[in-house]
C-alpha cells in the first residue's frame, strides 16, 4: 500500500489527474470503475480541464462502483455529477459509458450491471477485472456502496450487489469486495477531518478495524493508493 499526502482537496485532485492521465497513456484500452462524492467531483473538473485534449478518451471504458438507485437526472445520481463534470466536457463515445441505470428495478439491475462486467472485462479465478478502480471512504468506513451494516455483501456470490444507506434506506447498486480487489489498481481518494478517525484505525490496523469495508480492500495485484489530504491523515 502506498500514501500519499497533499495539502488540500484541490491539490488531491491535481495529482490524481495527472497519475491517471499517465495509466491511461501507456494503455492501449482502459476499464475504469468511478466513484462518486465531492473528491472525485473535483478531480473529473481538473481532468477536464486540464486534460482535456490530452488525453485519448476513445480508448477509455467508463463504469460505476456504486450507483444510487435514483433516475440519471436526479442530482443524487452519480452518473449526473459525472456528466455535468467529466462526460460534458470532453470527447468520449457515449458507446464507452456504461452506467448503471438506478432507475430500474435495483436487483434486475444488479443482475445486468453483473453480467456486462463479465462480458466487457477480463475475467481472472472467475471475477471481472477492471485496470483501475476509484474509491471514496465515507466517514462510517464504507466504500463502494458497502456498509458496515452489511459487510457481508463484501463476499456476496454475485459481482454486483444491492445495498441499503443506513440512515436513509435507500437502494444503491455496487460492485462486491471480489470485484474490488481484482482489479489491477485501486485507488482511494479520501480528504477532509472527518475521515481522520477511520484513516487512523484502518492504516494502523487498530482492533476492530476490519469491520470497516474499506479495510477490506487489499487488491491481489498489490497495487493500493491512498491519495489523501493533510486533514484526513492528520
Amino acid at each position: 500500500m502506498e500514501v500519499k499526502i497533499y495539502k488540500d482537496k484541490q491539490e488531491v485532485a491535481q495529482q490524481f489527474s495527472a497519475y491517471f492521465a499517465d495509466l491511461v497513456h501507456r494503455k492501449q484500452t482502459f476499464h475504469v470503475a468511478l466513484s462518486g462524492g465531492s473528491t472525485p467531483k473535483l478531480a473529473f473538473d481538473v481532468l477536464a480541464s486540464e486534460y482535456g485534449p490530452k488525453i485519448d478518451w476513445s480508448k477509455i471504458h467508463f463504469y460505476w462502483g456504486d450507483e444510487r438507485c435514483v433516475p440519471p437526472d436526479d442530482d443524487d445520481s452519480n452518473y449526473k455529477m459525472t456528466v455535468e463534470h467529466l462526460f460534458s466536457k470532453i470527447d468520449v463515445p457515449r458507446a464507452n459509458i456504461h452506467r448503471i441505470l438506478g432507475e430500474s428495478d435495483p436487483k434486475r439491475e444488479a443482475l445486468r450491471y453483473a453480467n456486462l462486467l463479465e462480458i466487457n472485462l477480463d475475467r481472472v479465478a472467475g471475477v471481472p477485472q477492471f485496470d483501475l478502480v476509484l474509491l471514496g471512504m465515507g466517514d462510517d468506513g464504507h466504500t463502494a456502496s458497502i456498509f458496515p451494516h452489511e459487510i457481508e455483501l463484501w463476499n456476496a456470490h454475485d459481482h454486483c450487489v444491492v445495498a441499503t444507506h443506513p440512515d436513509s434506506k435507500q437502494k444503491r447498486v455496487s460492485i462486491n469486495g471480489k470485484v474490488i480487489n481484482r482489479a489491477k489498481e485501486v485507488i482511494f481518494l479520501v480528504t477532509g477531518a472527518s475521515k481522520a478517525e477511520k484513516v487512523n484505525e484502518i492504516h494502523n490496523q487498530k482492533e476492530g478495524h476490519e469491520k470497516y469495508p474499506a479495510a477490506l480492500v487489499k487488491p491481489k495485484s498489490g497495487k493500493l493508493t491512498w491519495f489523501l489530504d493533510e486533514e484526513a491523515a492528520q
